[in-house]
């Protein structure tokens, strides 16, 4: 059993290169180093042992040279990035940015965090960290009667982005129809049941064989779609477009099938957005931590009351890490991608 003031080992994932294409699992590699588990006297700085971490489509794109959305910070293989961002990690690049882990607090000189405390926040891929942003990093886990790895989608980044999708982008009214892609996705299956308590039609597509899209909607939406929540672009929306109802909504946070292409697959039937006066709009989490406490009052009773479920695909190991970002784009997983680094 380790205790604060050894010096321990600290395996880490680290970012080999720039990708071109697909992730690969060589584009990453483990490495061991050391750490000391104690905060540097005077310092407000936090050490955690990491728990449980995040898999999610976006950071392809943060692997990638300077390419992804405008507003991020990238990886950057060989320089030392989290000097200016999360913590100081020698001559390599540990994988991060704003990718969700779950920890618990080992030592602190943080007054707002103490040992014993479980956070979640953004934390490298490693077993231990020191942070020492801990105010654009960490939040204090409160409610501790759910599993904690919740916290790593449900009840962190992918409900926050479920949750604003609904209630703040597409807003679907009770009896509306609703079609979610990739609907067993982190953020798909949460907003398919998030429309059905309240009060929604519902149908959602995972991956498949299925050759007529346009068939399969005017099958299932006779009378066409309200609102549309877009996670994978191409042939699917332009199957949707077709049958959208007049002023329905699309909104859109992921097109996964375009991640990894050269060159992105144009859209034929825009057209219809002015035809059917529909309204398209993109979205992230980003825009939306500030109705946390407001989305934590809406999920947790759903979640005790178990009227909401919440399907994670887990694997155990750091470095089971690399095959499960890169199998989330050939469909590998079912439900959240989550990584066991240790239990508590």
């Amino acid at each position: 059993m380790v205790r604060v003031g050894d010096e321990v080992s600290n395996k880490q994932l680290i970012f080999r290169d720039y990708v071109i294409g697909s992730p690969k699992e060589s584009d990453m590699y483990l490495t061991t180093g050391t750490i000391k588990l104690k905060v540097p006297e005077g310092s407000n700085a936090v050490l955690v042992k990491n728990l449980y971490l995040s898999c999610d489509p976006l950071m392809q794109f943060f692997m990638r040279k300077a390419e992804g959305p405008n507003g991020y910070l990238y990886y950057n293989p060989g320089s030392n990035l989290f000097q200016t961002m999360l913590y100081a990690c020698d001559s390599e690049l540990v994988i991060c940015n704003f990718w969700v882990w779950v920890a618990k607090v080992l030592d602190s000189g943080h007054p707002e965090f103490k040992a014993g405390d479980f956070v979640w926040g953004i934390i490298g891929w490693e077993e231990y960290s020191l942070i020492t942003k801990t105010t654009d990093t960490l939040i204090k886990i409160q409610h501790t009667d759910v599993p904690l790895s919740y916290y790593t989608g449900i009840l962190g980044m992918s409900g926050m982005t479920s949750y604003a999708g609904f209630y703040e982008v597409g807003t679907p009214k009770k009896g509306e129809y609703v079609f979610i892609s990739a609907a067993s996705g982190a953020v798909g299956q949460l907003i398919g049941q998030i429309a059905k308590l309240e009060g929604c039609y519902v149908v959602g597509s995972v991956g498949s064989k299925q050759k007529d899209l346009n068939a399969a909607l005017k099958r299932y939406f006779p009378e066409g779609i309200d609102v549309y929540f877009e996670h994978v672009g191409d042939k699917m929306l332009d199957s949707v477009l077709l049958n959208m109802r007049h002023h329905g909504r699309i909104a859109v946070c992921g097109m996964i099938s375009q991640y990894n292409l050269d060159e992105h697959k144009g859209i034929k039937n825009l057209l219809h957005i002015g035809f059917k006066w529909i309204q398209m709009k993109g979205y992230t989490h980003r825009n939306y931590y500030h109705l946390y406490p407001k989305f934590l009052d809406l999920v947790l009773p759903y979640i005790k009351e178990k009227k909401m479920v919440y399907v994670e695909d887990i694997v155990e190991g750091l470095e089971s890490g690399p095959a499960a970002l890169v199998g989330l784009f050939s469909s590998r997983n079912f439900g959240k991608q989550v990584v066991v680094v240790a239990h508590e």
